[in-house]
C-alpha cells in the first residue's frame, strides 16, 4: 500500500474535492437497487463481444490494444447526471460483460471540452492507474494511497461525507503514478482535474463518476495494472459518434 503524509496534500485537497464532488445540499446516499452485484440479484449477463458495445470507431480506436479491462460509463444524456457503469474483461479476442451498476456523472452532464467548475464530466478514453481513499486498502491491485486527507469537508451535506472513502483516479489532466489527490495538473488549472471514480451519494457530481460502495470495492479488487485498465466514458450519443 502506498501512503502519503496528509499534510503534504491537505493544502490543495479542497481545490481537488470541489473539482470532484463538492456538496450542493443534495441528499440521498444509496446503493442503487438496479446494481447487478447486490446480494440476491442476478449478476450482469456474460456476453462475448468483439468490441465494447455502443462505442463508435472514434473512441474504440483509443482503447489501447493491450488493455484487457474496460470500465464503460454510459451517460443517459448530454445534460443528464444519470449513468450506467459496466465492467468488460477481455478473454482471448472477445470482451465479457462481467458487472454493471447504476451511478452518476457530472450534475450538468457531459462535455468534450471540460473546464474547471463546469459541472460536466469529460468525454473520452482515460487510463486508470492509481487509487486511494479514507478507508484502508480493501485489497486493491492498483497502487493505493490511504489518507485522512481524502476526507470530505464536514460543511458539505452529510450525504456526501463518505464520497471519498474509496476513489480510483481517472487519468485526466493528472500525473500517473501519484496519489489521486495530487494537485498537479499538466494541462493547467483551467482544464480542471481530480476526476475520479468514487462512492455514490445518490445524485450528480461536480465532474466525477460515482457508483455504489460494492461496485467500488469490486473494481478496486479487480482492476489490475497488468491488464492496462481504462475507462471509456460519455453520454450515449458522444460514445457512439
Amino acid at each position: 500500500m502506498r501512503t502519503t503524509a496528509a499534510a503534504a496534500v491537505c493544502g490543495a485537497l479542497l481545490v481537488s474535492l470541489t473539482a470532484c464532488g463538492g456538496s450542493d445540499g443534495e441528499d440521498g446516499r444509496r446503493d442503487d437497487a438496479r446494481s447487478s452485484d447486490k446480494p440476491g440479484q442476478a449478476q450482469a449477463r456474460t456476453v462475448d463481444l468483439k468490441r465494447i458495445p455502443d462505442v463508435g470507431d472514434r473512441l474504440q480506436k483509443q482503447i489501447p490494444v493491450n488493455s484487457r479491462q474496460v470500465v464503460a460509463v454510459y451517460g443517459e444524456g448530454k445534460d443528464s447526471a444519470d449513468s450506467r457503469i459496466v465492467l468488460y474483461t477481455k478473454s482471448g479476442a472477445t470482451w465479457d460483460q462481467t458487472r454493471s451498476w447504476q451511478g452518476h456523472n457530472g450534475k450538468k452532464g457531459w462535455t468534450t471540452d471540460h473546464r474547471e467548475g463546469d459541472k460536466r464530466s469529460p468525454v473520452g478514453v482515460f487510463t486508470l492507474s492509481d487509487a486511494g481513499g479514507v478507508l484502508d486498502d480493501p485489497g486493491a491491485k492498483l497502487p493505493y494511497t490511504q489518507s485522512a486527507g481524502f476526507q470530505a469537508p464536514r460543511y458539505w451535506a452529510k450525504s456526501h461525507w463518505n464520497d471519498f472513502d474509496y476513489v480510483i483516479a481517472i487519468d485526466y489532466n493528472r500525473v500517473k503514478g501519484t496519489s489521486p489527490n495530487d494537485p498537479t495538473r499538466p494541462q493547467g488549472q483551467s482544464k480542471g482535474g481530480s476526476i475520479w471514480l468514487h462512492m455514490d451519494h445518490g445524485s450528480g457530481t461536480s465532474a466525477c463518476v460515482s457508483l455504489p460502495k460494492r461496485g467500488m470495492e469490486y473494481l478496486l479488487r479487480t482492476l489490475d495494472p497488468a491488464k492496462h485498465p481504462v475507462v471509456v466514458m460519455g453520454d450515449k450519443a458522444d460514445l457512439k459518434s
